[in-house]
């Protein structure tokens, strides 16, 4: 990953990041929204959310989503449309997949992220997939990011570095 990418995405998470193997989409501001997460983590930690979301904008919009209980709607849906639920199984495995072309790590071995296959869990990683993935593989993603607003209206989410100075002044 180009230096300049990962120090982006360390102030959008206002921590490191971990595991960073490249930005999987960009924000329409041009800033990364998703990067693609090492299945096994630098200190040997198994991870299994192959797609992180990083924008702290597109994530808090998520957040109010998710407190509206469109989780729960969603996972009520997976229970009775079978068309649903064979879409979401074919996001599971298409993720897993994805995943396991990068690294097989026995201990996640066939487990996705955000609930897949059988309920809804996190709309964040859901959201991240269909970004990352494209329209038409995760259609909870999808879902969800239709119903997000336009979180790079108001510009990037990266803010510049701010010197010790000015930081003192706010």
């Amino acid at each position: 990953m180009e230096a300049a990418d990962v120090e982006a995405v360390a102030r959008q998470l206002a921590r490191p990041p971990r595991g960073l193997r490249r930005v999987a989409h960009r924000c329409p501001c041009a800033a990364p929204d998703v990067v693609e997460t090492a299945p096994r983590l630098p200190d040997g930690t198994p991870f299994p959310t192959l797609y992180y979301l990083t924008c702290p904008r597109a994530a808090g919009a998520i957040g109010t989503l998710e407190a509206s209980g469109v989780m729960r709607e969603m996972t009520e849906r997976l229970a009775v449309d079978e068309d649903l639920r064979a879409r979401y199984a074919a996001a599971h495995e298409e993720y897993v997949d994805r995943r396991e072309a990068l690294e097989r790590v026995p201990e996640i071995a066939g487990v996705s992220a955000g609930g897949m296959p059988d309920r809804v869990k996190c709309l964040h990683v859901l959201v991240a997939h269909a970004l990352a993935a494209g329209p038409g593989v995760n259609p909870l993603g999808d879902e969800a990011l239709a119903m997000l607003p336009d979180w790079w209206a108001a510009g990037s989410c990266v803010r510049e570095p701010v010197s010790g100075d000015e930081e003192a002044a706010r």
